[in-house]
């Protein structure tokens, strides 16, 4: 095995590396300069290069730049005592393994050395990229249950209903409809019928008039105008407003829509695909969805299976999202070990493949190694991470649209405690069951704190809020606005915390 390179021109450092990788009984070249280290290239390659970021006769960062211009896979460890962001920042871009601020640990120093070796003799690891990737990844037999599907409806233009929880793919699902049918040349037009407001959902689906209403200054052709001879996928129809829900069934029986302001009927000749993770037929009985549009959506169902129910997928999904991932940075693939994949394997996903797909991102960023081990997984997968008790009413059926995990104590967003929960003005009666789970609060916190655990406070306030705000919108299937009156608080506030917490 070829020896480790060390750069520095501070002699102390190098005996100290020097002595702890001898120990090791790993070979040590040591250098003072990079002019030396430059000149050396011309005999051969060291298997590691570790070295300072100031020295004279040129910066590690420039080493660095040299280095990787001649050999792009060779791992680089940066020190310096300079702990600043630029160092880092400048270290990462121009491709560093790692970024050691002195003073370090020294055993932490030699494993982290350790792990860069393990890196630089992985070049027969078997190469994850697929040649050819298919539209959708599935070998779980729920999966192959939903390809069947879809290959029966390539030549049927009937109705479809996509059912299943937040980011599971159900959009996926209703493309690939639409590509294997006989409108694939059409458009395919998407709108999620709860992410626009009420006020212009009415003319984001059947378009407008000129003058039609304030603003309106030209007119505009609606979705179902757009999507003719194609296919219109009306995403979350659960909450789609009742007295629109009249409107989108006459649509669906004569194919007849007005503009908004118009007094002209339209035709259009589209096939409806419709999606949603609520249980529309528990809407039904609350009266808060029409049955007879229910009814003529729901000619032919397709629920996706959640991630959970086919951890089989797993790998091959994590593989392809860690390719798709390195693409959009314009960065080289990481690889995941064995290890690394049965952790994933086990975990319940609860935001399903877009969680999966965040996380190959978050790894893609920032994991140091090109090969993903456990230790590199988000902290949201860690085995010792506190679990907060779930609330009495399951909000697994809650749409967790970020794929942001139901308890998010470890979250990576920043804290900002700016109120949004009424201040307690004078000592209140306290029912039996508050004081029950007020109990279990104190003993909670007792013994985070008496096992030094940091920042309490903020963890727990983050799993405060989290859950009230989950218990508001699963009372409110998901309607923030009367989530947030019912807690109390301004629309703005709990928009923001969702944000702020990881729940968007």
């Amino acid at each position: 095995m070829k020896p480790i390179w060390i750069v520095d021109d501070d002699q102390s450092i190098r005996f100290v590396l020097e002595k702890a990788l001898a120990r090791e009984n790993l070979a040590v070249r040591s250098f003072t300069n990079a002019r030396d280290v430059l000149a050396a290239l011309a005999d051969g390659m060291p298997q590691v290069l570790v070295s300072d970021i100031r020295m004279p006769g040129g910066s590690g960062i420039e080493l660095l730049t040299q280095i990787k211009l001649r050999q792009p896979g060779l791992p680089v460890i940066i020190m310096t005592a300079y702990s600043d962001l630029d160092s880092a920042v400048s270290a990462f871009q121009g491709g560093a393994f790692e970024y050691l601020p002195k003073p370090f640990d020294v055993p932490k120093a030699v494993e982290l050395i350790r792990r860069a070796l393990d890196e630089s003799r992985r070049d027969e690891v078997l190469d994850d990229r697929p040649a050819d990737v298919p539209e959708m990844l599935g070998q779980a037999p729920a999966m192959q249950d939903v390809f069947r599907a879809i290959g029966r409806l390539s030549q049927s233009l009937v109705t479809v209903l996509i059912t299943g929880e937040s980011g599971s793919g159900k959009e996926l699902v209703a493309r690939a409809l639409h590509k294997h049918s006989t409108r694939a040349s059409g458009p395919f037009v998407a709108i999620n019928t709860a992410a626009i407001p009420k006020d212009l959902l009415e003319s984001e689906l059947f378009g407008h008039e000129r003058g039609a209403f304030t603003g309106a200054q030209t007119t505009r052709r609606g979705r179902f105008e757009q999507a003719d001879g194609g296919t219109l996928f009306l995403d979350e129809i659960g909450d789609m407003p009742f007295d629109l829900q009249t409107r989108l069934l006459r649509v669906l029986s004569d194919g007849q829509f007005y503009r908004v302001g118009g007094h002209n009927p339209m035709k259009s000749n589209v096939r409806v695909i419709a999606a949603t993770h609520q249980n529309l037929e528990d809407r039904v009985r609350q009266g808060a969805f029409r049955e007879d549009l229910f009814h003529r959506l729901n000619v032919i169902r397709l629920r996706l299976p959640a991630l959970r129910e086919r951890p089989e997928d797993v790998p091959a999904l994590t593989r392809f999202f860690l390719q798709k991932s390195a693409r959009d940075l314009g960065v080289d693939a990481k690889r995941i070990n064995e290890a690394a994949l049965s952790k994933l394997m086990r975990f319940d996903f609860p935001g399903n493949v877009r969680q999966l797909e965040n996380i190959c991102h978050w790894l893609t960023v920032m994991a140091p190694a090109q090969t993903v081990e456990p230790k590199d997984l988000p902290p949201e997968l860690a085995d010792d991470a506190p679990a907060w008790p779930a609330p009495a009413a399951s909000s697994a059926a809650l749409a967790v649209d970020n794929g942001a995990p139901e308890l998010p104590g470890y979250s990576r967003a920043p804290l900002a405690v700016d109120g949004g929960l009424a201040d307690v003005k004078a000592p209140v009666a306290v029912p039996p069951a508050t004081a029950s789970w007020l109990a279990d609060l104190q003993r909670e916190s007792r013994q985070l704190l008496l096992s030094g655990v940091p920042g309490v406070w903020d963890m727990l306030t983050r799993q405060f809020e989290a859950q009230l705000i989950h218990a508001a919108l699963d009372v409110t299937r998901g309607r923030r606005i009367e989530a947030a009156q019912k807690l109390g608080i301004g629309r703005n506030t709990i928009t923001r915390k969702i944000q702020e917490l990881g729940l968007e």
